[in-house]
């Protein structure tokens, strides 16, 4: 009769087990915008548990569930500035990415800073 209810939403809406494994593997599995000064905190996310602080500009982001592994790409914005000019991202050499968390430093060209406003987003 052309009339939609929440029977026929409920029977028709996109979900993960309706979509195929192509589609599935181009998903976003975790993001969050946080503020990295003082205390990090997450403005927004998605599949972010939390936010550790190892100190001045070194951050890990903590998945709340899983990844299948540690094979996805990390993609970071900031939008903040230094004395040494744009704000980079790099991740610490010293911890390797797993399927729970990646481990980030904020910084510009002169030090790893705390930095205002970090996006942080991981495919997989």
């Amino acid at each position: 009769d052309g009339t939609v209810d929440t029977d026929v939403l409920a029977a028709n809406a996109v979900t993960y087990a309706k979509i195929g494994t192509t589609e599935q593997g181009q998903l976003c599995k975790a993001w969050v915008n946080f503020n990295g000064t003082g205390t990090p905190a997450a403005r927004a996310s998605y599949n972010v548990s939390s936010i550790t602080d190892h100190g001045t500009g070194d951050y890990t982001i903590n998945f709340t569930t899983a990844l299948v592994d540690a094979n996805y790409a990390v993609t970071v914005a900031t939008t903040a500035t230094g004395a040494g000019g744009p704000v980079i991202t790099i991740n610490a050499s010293a911890a390797v990415p797993t399927a729970s968390a990646v481990r980030l430093l904020m910084g510009d060209t002169s030090a790893v800073k705390d930095v205002a406003y970090n996006n942080v987003a991981i495919f997989r």
